[in-house]
């Protein structure tokens, strides 16, 4: 084991960047709570709103999970009664539609995001600025 010295880095990006996404997670997990959405199922909606029929193993890569995780996720939301599995059985091909209760929650979802951005533009102006760079290189 190197031992560690006077002259450590005491500033990690990486360690900066994580503590500030948990900061924010935590916030969006707050004002999405008494819609009776987690963050996971705000994206797995927006993923389902935006590619209706889309299958389970795209939605768990673009999710970031496993397949089985996505079926419980989704399972979830259809028994809430946001997503709609149109599938025949078990082996089918995947036909998820979200709901129009889903979509009124997917919808008070992203306006409650959009005042969490604008909260982080006005508490973090030179962050919302490397942002807005970043996106403006995606889109």
């Amino acid at each position: 084991m190197v031992p560690m010295t006077d002259d450590s880095p005491r500033f990690s990006p990486v360690i900066a960047l994580l503590a500030v996404s948990a900061m924010w997670e935590g916030q969006l997990s707050a004002v999405l709570r008494d819609l009776g959405i987690t963050t996971r199922k705000f994206g797995l909606l927006g993923h389902i709103y935006a590619e209706p029929g889309i299958s389970f193993s795209e939605l768990a890569r673009r999710s970031h999970i496993t397949v089985q995780s996505a079926h419980t996720a989704v399972r979830s939301l259809v028994d809430e009664g946001l997503v709609q599995d149109a599938t025949a059985h078990a082996g089918a091909a995947s036909d998820l539609n979200v709901t129009p209760k889903g979509a009124r929650v997917l919808q008070e979802a992203r306006e409650r995001l959009a005042e969490l951005d604008g909260a982080l533009s006005q508490r973090l102006p030179k962050v919302a600025e490397s942002l807005d760079g970043i996106r403006a290189g995606i889109v």
